[in-house]
């Protein structure tokens, strides 16, 4: 068995591991990286990347419905789901073709087979030509995760969907039920609500969207019935009854009771594990917690020499959260100071109809903490960018801290946010103050406009609303 010696071994290609490799041989480092499967991991292969290709599709779809409003004129309109997957599939290879180039522009040594820990500093890696033992003072595991199958719910590929078939659908559903409204499960909902499935999301909390502050919640629920969804709250899946070639007829529980429903295809979307089988990771003293690595702030596992990284490591279970944690783990092995990535200035971003971002504190939990807060709010109607753009339903919110001005959070919903929220982010980033945002110059006409009077209004001094 040959021997071959690294500084740094990165078990994973996905957000968090291409990044950390890449980091890491930037910075001088022997670096070798193990994927198994496909280089971008899931994000760029069956995630992130391919679902905002065909939610672009969709998106493109309604507008074309719209076209009378904008004065065009637009007859027998339809799609090809066939095309809008091969386009999407089109755009996932691309990006990850790119990381091949990326590897070998940077000197990384990319190693296609399955890693596992094999002792102090070594990882034994099984490709098709057999097997082979690497050694590095520094190991990164970034294997990501999958998603969550509870009994009875679990994917088939035809009846019941997992988020690869729903991304490569042998059909278009009539009648979809979609398990879970987290970002996966609306992001789907929204893509076949849109293309005409009559969809019916059930979610068990209170609320769509949970993570999300409780008025972005309800302004998108509203939304989405308009839009012809059913949304089904405080409200559980306990079985499905399959008929091949037929379809599935789901028991409901809500409210104590338990209704029957047909559906022809469901998707199941009710969150993920961690990929920590198989990798020797107990027997190496990694401590393991419901499926993830239990780490520091700097991903030290407490295994001397071991980083854990990404959806393996915990939530959030966000792509660019994997990307940053893997750059400094790569410039901490380096021997370079780093600084640890602080959860609240993370932002997550749903990219169903209308968009929803976010960053920071909810209102709820800025009291729960103990803040005496000040809310503002701004609607997009009150936005001249946005009723040009013919996008006039969405609102920006934002709450401080009422004693020091500190940004605590921001929460929108609207075309285009998941690109506005980049500015409060920022904003945290660099401890804004209400001051120093209510005296930056915001470009007339834009959406971003908008962010600006949230503030103002915060604070008693929206000028647009």
């Amino acid at each position: 068995m040959a021997s071959t010696e690294f500084d740094m071994i990165v078990i994973g290609a996905g957000p968090g591991g291409y990044v950390a490799a890449i980091r890491g041989a930037q910075l001088g480092l022997k670096v070798a990286c193990v994927e198994r499967e496909h280089l971008g991991g899931i994000c760029l292969n069956w995630g992130c990347i391919p679902t905002k290709a065909m939610l672009r599709s969709s998106e493109v779809f309604h507008l074309m419905h719209r076209a009378k409003e904008f004065g065009l004129a637009a007859t027998g309109i339809s799609y090809d789901l066939d095309a809008v997957v091969k386009r999407s599939r089109g755009v996932a290879k691309q990006l990850s073709g790119g990381i091949g180039h990326l590897f070998k522009k940077n000197k990384v040594t990319t190693i296609m087979g399955t890693a596992k820990l094999s002792g102090k500093g070594k990882v034994t890696v099984t490709t098709d030509k057999g097997t082979e033992e690497l050694t590095a003072k520094a190991i990164v595991v970034a294997t990501g995760a999958r998603a969550r199958e509870i009994p009875g719910l679990e994917g088939d590929g035809d009846l019941v969907w997992t988020y690869k078939t729903a991304l490569t659908p042998p059909r278009m559903p009539k009648n979809l039920l979609v398990i879970g409204s987290g970002a996966i499960g609306i992001e789907f909902a929204s893509f076949y609500n849109t293309l005409g499935a009559k969809t019916t999301v059930v979610e068990v909390m209170d609320r769509i969207l949970p993570v999300e502050d409780a008025e972005i919640s309800a302004f998108a629920k509203k939304q989405f019935v308009k839009q012809g969804m059913t949304i089904l709250e405080k409200a559980g899946v306990k079985k499905l009854d399959r008929t091949p070639g037929k379809g599935v007829v789901a028991h409901i529980e809500q409210g104590g009771k338990i209704t029957t429903q047909e559906f022809d295809t469901v998707i199941s979307a009710v969150g993920i594990v961690g990929n920590v089988e198989g990798l020797g990771l107990e027997e190496a003293g990694v401590k393991i917690d419901r499926t993830h690595v239990v780490t520091d702030e700097f991903c030290r596992t407490g295994v001397e020499g071991l980083y854990a990284i990404g959806d393996i490591a915990g939530a959030p279970w966000l792509a660019h959260k994997a990307s940053h944690e893997g750059v400094m783990v790569a410039e901490l092995i380096a021997g370079k100071h780093a600084h640890p990535i602080k959860p609240g200035s993370i932002a997550g971003c749903t990219y169903c109809q209308p968009q929803i971002a976010s960053v920071g504190m909810t209102e709820a939990k800025a009291k729960e903490a103990g803040y005496d807060i000040k809310v503002g709010r701004f609607p997009f109607i009150g936005n001249g960018k946005a009723i040009a753009l013919g996008e006039p339903e969405g609102m920006i919110k934002t709450v401080f801290d009422a004693k020091t001005g500190e940004l605590l959070g921001a929460h929108m919903v609207g075309a285009e946010v998941t690109e506005l929220i980049q500015g409060y982010v920022i904003g945290r980033q660099l401890e804004t103050t209400e001051e120093d945002l209510m005296q930056t110059v915001f470009p007339h006409p834009t959406l971003s406009e908008m962010m600006h009077e949230a503030v103002l209004d915060a604070y008693g001094r929206a000028i647009h609303f």
